[in-house]
Formats: structure tokens, C-alpha cells, sequence
């Protein structure tokens, strides 16, 4: 890990499993007069919003949601009530120049609508907690870095796992030498009725987003994508049951490199449904293997070197061992996301999980269907910012 990366680090393991955080303290630990003002963008046109960012800074004292904005009558409604906002309206943008908010939610599950949205609400000046994944794109996701960059302004996406106390705390006993040298990671996506293109986009980002944080960016991508049987090309490239851009594949398997020799393997293929384990990552070092079963929150294991391959074991010292169980397990996780996005505003830095985080993300998606296409071993970054599957 770099410096930064490491400083970043250090200072989230030691309050990641306090309640909360005042992020907004000042050097005498009181706080401000005055709280953010904070908006939530669906615009699903069906009041849909994504794993609690209709409701992520609720029961907060340094942010206090003044508007909510879905061109849908009834969602909007709804969701005016769960976010508690006092005043609703139809139009995003017609909310952003009224109530001039400083903290924007954009909470849509489909990214295709992401980068309008987002880019609106930062040239009216806000930071932003994002759904993921955060581009359909990385020509949107260019774009939107740039904006946020030029502005002074912080993005923060909602890989909630990333941030994840037992994570955390994984990362540190793996700096600590937990399982020797790393040498391999396996992911897997969930492989359910999205097996192939739309599992890679929904969930993989997830998996990729953890990858990163674990090894560090991606170098190069190789992979083979096949639809009933063949080799894709662009005429396999549909719409997903979400929008979130053009997918193909029924049958994914995907070669990573990283720095150090390390490399990682990804795989979602329809003929696995309902005969794998729960989705998630394996990372394999020299003295061991440890374990993610991806889920908010995640569990974690350990496997010691020699060991039979189902002698799993908590990780030691795990601090989520003893917590209690959550009822809704998005609302903790969604608070420590926004934590850190307000602690990064205060300390002119970038969040934990921050919009360049979630855009390698994306690129390790693009890279699959970059190197399919190709037939050869694709670079990263993506020379090319559009879509791979795009006419």
C-alpha cells in the first residue's frame, strides 16, 4: 500500500466499528452550527432506490435532508416518508437550484442514469454518495472526476463491503503476514439468473472494488466470454433485466494481473447455478488462504496451509465475531460510507471507497468484454473510455 493508501487505512481499522463518527467535529471536538443540507436523487421513474441510499443520512446530527426528487408520484411519495424530507419534487434539477443541497444521494440501482445525475449535482456544488456501480462508462467516469476534481468536491461509492469492519480487519492481519505471501485471489459472482454479462456488472464491481483493495489496481486482463456455447461478438451484446448498459455472456472466465506477480480469476457461467458456494473471493498466500463470503456485512475466514480444504476458521481478533446482529444490515454500512465521505471533505482527502475506486471497478468489467472481443491479454487502464460493447 502506498503512503496515503496506508495513512487512509490506519486511521479507518481504529473507528470502523465505533457507532458513529463526528465528522464534522471541529480541532475541539464540538460541533458545527449548522449541519449539511442533504438531497436523494431516484429518479427511477418507479420510486426504486438502491440498498438504502433513499435513507443514508437519516438519524444523523451533521446532515439534515431538506428534499428528495423521483419524477414518479407515488416512489417520490414514499420515499419523501422513509427519507423523512420535508419537501419533494419531480425534476432533479429543479430540486438542485431550489434547495442548493451540499450533500446529494444518487440513489438509482441502474448505472446508465448515474453520470447525468451525478454530473448535475456537482456543477450545483455538492459532494456526493454514489450507488454502484458508478458508471455504465469510464468515458461518464472520466467526466465525472474531472467535474468533482476541478470543483474540490468528493465522490464516495457504495461498495459498502470495502468498509466493512471484519474487512478492514482482514486487510491488517494480511499486512501482518495471516496467510504468508499473497499469491492468488478467486472470485466468483453470484451466479443466479444473471450467470454471465449482468452478474459481472451488478456484482462483480463488488468483488473487483475488493480485489483492488487487497492487491492494489488491476495491470492487465485476459478472458474468454462465450453465449450458448461460441466465442461472443458485438451481435451478442443485449440489454441486461436491469439498465445497466449492454452485457453478453452466459459463461465468464477472467484473468487479472497485479503487481507482485499476483493474479486474480473471476467466473460466473448459468451451467453453476445452485451448485457453488456463496459468492465471494478466496485469497491465497503462501502460508494459507483466507476467505470472503461477499454480503453486507461480509464474512471472513481463515484456512492455515495443510489444512483440510473445509477447515475454515474466523479470522483471529475479528471485531464483527462479537457484534450483534443487525436487522437491516445496509443502514450500518451505508453511515460508515458516508463517515468517511464527510471525514474526506474535512480532511481535503479522498474517501476510502472514492469515485476513482469505483471506476477501476468498471474498467475491470470492460476489460472482460475488451479482451473477449480481442481474443489477446487487454492493458489497464483501458485505452479505449467507451463501452466494448457498444455498435
Amino acid at each position: 500500500m502506498g503512503k496515503t493508501t496506508r495513512r487512509r487505512f490506519l486511521g479507518l481499522a481504529a473507528t470502523a466499528a465505533a457507532a458513529a463518527l463526528d465528522s464534522r467535529a471541529d480541532e475541539d471536538g464540538k460541533a458545527p452550527a449548522r449541519p449539511y443540507r442533504a438531497a436523494i436523487i431516484g429518479h427511477t421513474g418507479k420510486g426504486n432506490f438502491g440498498h438504502g441510499l433513499d435513507v443514508c443520512f437519516n438519524g444523523r446530527e451533521d446532515a439534515v435532508v431538506v428534499a428528495v426528487s423521483d419524477p414518479d408520484p407515488a416512489g417520490r411519495a414514499k420515499a419523501a416518508q422513509r427519507a423523512k424530507a420535508p419537501r419533494q419534487y419531480a425534476d432533479f434539477r429543479e430540486m438542485l437550484a431550489q434547495e442548493k443541497p451540499q450533500l446529494v444521494s444518487i440513489a438509482p440501482r441502474w448505472p446508465v442514469l448515474h453520470h447525468d445525475l451525478a454530473l448535475a449535482a456537482l456543477q450545483a456544488g455538492a459532494h456526493l454518495y454514489c450507488e454502484k456501480p458508478f458508471t455504465s462508462t469510464l468515458a461518464e467516469a472520466d467526466e465525472l472526476l474531472a467535474a468533482a476534481n476541478k470543483s474540490g468536491l468528493k465522490i464516495a461509492v457504495a461498495h459498502q463491503m470495502r468498509l466493512a469492519p471484519g474487512i478492514l480487519h482482514l486487510k491488517k492481519m494480511l499486512d501482518a503476514g495471516l496467510i504468508g505471501e499473497l499469491q492468488e485471489i478467486r472470485a466468483r459472482g453470484k451466479q443466479d439468473h444473471r450467470a454471465g454479462g449482468e452478474d459481472l456488472m451488478v456484482l462483480g464491481v463488488h468483488l473487483f472494488n475488493l480485489m483492488i483493495f487487497f492487491a492494489g489496481p488491476a495491470q492487465w486482463c485476459s478472458a474468454r466470454v462465450r453465449q450458448q456455447g461460441h466465442e461472443i461478438t458485438l451481435a451478442d451484446a443485449h440489454a441486461a433485466t436491469e439498465d445497466i448498459g449492454p452485457v453478453a455472456g452466459d459463461d465468464i472466465a477472467a484473468e487479472f494481473g497485479f503487481a507482485k506477480a499476483v493474479k486474480a480469476v473471476f467466473g460466473s457461467s448459468a451451467g453453476n447455478r445452485g451448485r457453488t458456494e456463496h459468492w465471494g473471493l478466496e485469497l491465497s498466500g503462501s502460508k494459507g488462504v483466507a476467505k470472503v463470503a461477499a454480503d453486507i456485512p461480509p464474512k471472513v475466514f481463515v484456512r492455515k496451509s495443510g489444512a483440510p480444504e473445509d477447515a475454515w476458521e474466523p479470522v483471529p481478533e475479528d471485531p464483527a465475531l462479537n457484534a450483534p446482529p443487525e436487522k437491516d444490515a445496509f443502514s450500518p454500512a451505508n453511515r460508515r460510507m458516508v463517515d468517511d465521505l464527510l471525514a474526506a471533505i474535512r480532511e481535503a482527502r479522498e474517501p476510502f471507497c472514492s469515485g476513482r475506486d469505483g471506476m477501476k471497478a468498471v474498467e475491470m468489467v470492460l476489460a472482460v468484454y475488451s479482451s473477449a472481443l480481442s481474443g489477446a491479454r487487454v492493458p489497464l487502464p483501458l485505452e479505449k473510455r467507451a463501452h466494448p460493447l457498444a455498435p
